[in-house]
């Protein structure tokens, strides 16, 4: 069995896509996936499999999700090392005057085209810093991420990728439930 971290993307937010977790965990386990977690409403998930492939794994998710719920959602699927890489790259988590409130990942469901990257690398915003890795923007928010500019919206729009947004928080628990 191989452990997996799956992120949806737009699920709970506003009333829009609502999907209890009790029903997700259940829905995937009957989909043949085993030990389901899941942490907080806003689709972060923990399981274990017998496949291998990141893409077939978010493809059967992907398939059980519409057939549980009805509405499609995108899902992004890592391993515990590259979820674990991708915190251990912010530049911004090994500062101690910075408050990990203001510290977030979006994730990036693709690589971004290296002209959008190199324009969007060029992008200034006050009070927030970035940097972006291959598959992630890594995020300084200092007044909070409901008031940030760069936002998930604004990097999918810029870099033309699906994303997914995350604190750091969040990015360590889901880690600790492996």
């Amino acid at each position: 069995m191989n452990t997996f971290i799956a992120f949806l993307r737009g699920i709970n937010v506003g009333g829009k896509n609502r999907m209890p977790m009790s029903v997700l965990r259940l829905a995937l386990e009957n989909a043949g996936f085993k030990n389901v977690r899941t942490y907080i409403q806003s689709g972060n998930i923990v399981f274990e499999s017998e496949m291998r492939s990141t893409d077939l794994i978010s493809e059967t998710i992907g398939k059980t999700i519409e057939n549980t719920f009805g509405f499609s959602v995108p899902v992004l699927v890592m391993t515990k090392k590259q979820t674990a890489l991708i915190l251990s790259q912010s530049p911004y988590n090994r500062e101690v005057h910075i408050s990990m409130n203001e510290t977030y990942f979006v994730l990036l469901f693709e690589p971004p085209a290296q002209e959008l990257l190199k324009v969007f690398n060029g992008l200034s915003f006050a009070n927030e810093e970035f940097k972006t890795t291959e598959n992630c923007v890594h995020l300084l928010c200092l007044n909070g991420y409901g008031k940030a500019r760069l936002n998930n919206t604004l990097v999918e729009s810029k870099l033309q990728v699906t994303a997914t947004a995350r604190n750091y928080r969040t990015m360590q628990k889901v880690l600790a439930l492996l």
